[in-house]
């Protein structure tokens, strides 16, 4: 698709919200063992995450980020004029979550809302979505909902059980004449699709109890048909050869230099592959805050998170 931008429309606020339970690495040692997982956490970065309790959903999460900005006051929720809930853990088959929380949340019944199925790239997806949907004149105000909890994973696949931590952020995104231009660049290339995959439970392959058997795989790690299945290696050489010509060619868009951005806020997959893309972008590392380290892989949260937990710091100049 080709490179686009839209004016007079802005990020007036972002909030987050994770669970309670904290889980270190130390603590998926008593599965996997010390050594394994000390190897792990010094590669990925990754020494805690947040998991859910049973029964917590994206859109309990999502909803508690919400209410966060709701309470101050600032955006009332008859102002909202579309809701999109970015997530690949929804509550339900059907209806669409943006649905159920349109509800819960008390919105307008004038109020558009769907759902987007993304996870790495959900969080700018969704921005570029909101930021259209407000240059077109469909909306004034959007509320953004993104997350995901890791229910896919399964318990003895340590190639992602340590990795994965469960989040919602809430997003409002309005119109501001005067705001500077967004520039946006997507793309798609879904070849690599069995790279990153639950493969049953769905249209393709519904589940059954034949799905739902443990199998342990060429790697060593056992999981299930209906288990997300993640081959890290073809991730990584997928994401080494997309995204630093991507940003380069996103910050030329607008008139950017490297020494023109205060930070680069990054999907937090891990810090090993991060490492790696600023380097073949030339992107100093201090200029990528990572929220990893405490929070684990979000998904399609990552990008609220780090901003809400890390910007602060990084844009006072502390350490």
């Amino acid at each position: 698709m080709r490179p686009t931008n839209v004016a007079d429309v802005k990020i007036a606020a972002i909030a987050c919200a994770v669970p309670q339970r904290r889980v270190s690495y130390r603590d998926d040692a008593i599965e996997f063992g010390e050594a394994e997982m000390e190897k792990i956490a010094s590669t990925t970065g990754i020494r805690e995450r947040r998991v859910a309790c049973r029964g917590v959903t994206t859109a309990d999460l999502c909803i508690a980020a919400a209410e966060k900005l709701f309470e101050t006051g600032r955006w009332p929720k008859d102002s909202i004029e579309a809701v999109i809930v970015v997530t690949q853990s929804p509550d339900y088959f059907l209806p669409a979550t943006a649905c159920t929380v349109q509800s819960r949340l008390g919105l307008p019944t004038e109020c558009a809302a769907f759902d987007v199925n993304l996870g790495c790239s959900g969080y700018t997806y969704a921005l570029w979505f909101a930021g259209h949907l407000i240059s077109g004149g469909a909306a004034s105000k959007v509320l953004l909902l993104v997350g995901d909890v890791a229910n896919k994973v399964h318990p003895k696949d340590r190639s992602a059980r340590p990795l994965f931590g469960d989040a919602g952020s809430a997003t409002i995104v309005e119109a501001s004449p005067g705001a500077p231009r967004t520039f946006f660049r997507v793309g798609t290339d879904g070849a690599g699709q069995n790279h990153l995959i639950v493969p049953a439970g769905v249209g393709r392959l519904p589940h059954n109890p034949r799905t739902a058997l443990e199998m342990e795989g060429e790697d060593g790690n056992i999981r299930s048909l209906d288990n997300l299945h993640m081959n890290g290696a073809e991730v990584f050489i997928f994401t080494l050869s997309k995204l630093p010509g991507l940003l380069k060619a996103t910050m030329a868009d607008a008139g950017w230099t490297i020494d023109d951005v205060d930070a680069v806020v990054l999907h937090q997959a891990n810090s090993f592959m991060l490492k790696h893309v600023a380097k073949s972008a030339k992107i100093p590392l201090e200029k990528i805050p990572l929220s990893l380290d405490s929070f684990g892989n979000t998904s399609s949260a990552s990008i609220p998170i780090t901003i809400v937990s890390r910007m602060r710091e990084l844009l006072a100049g502390e350490p």
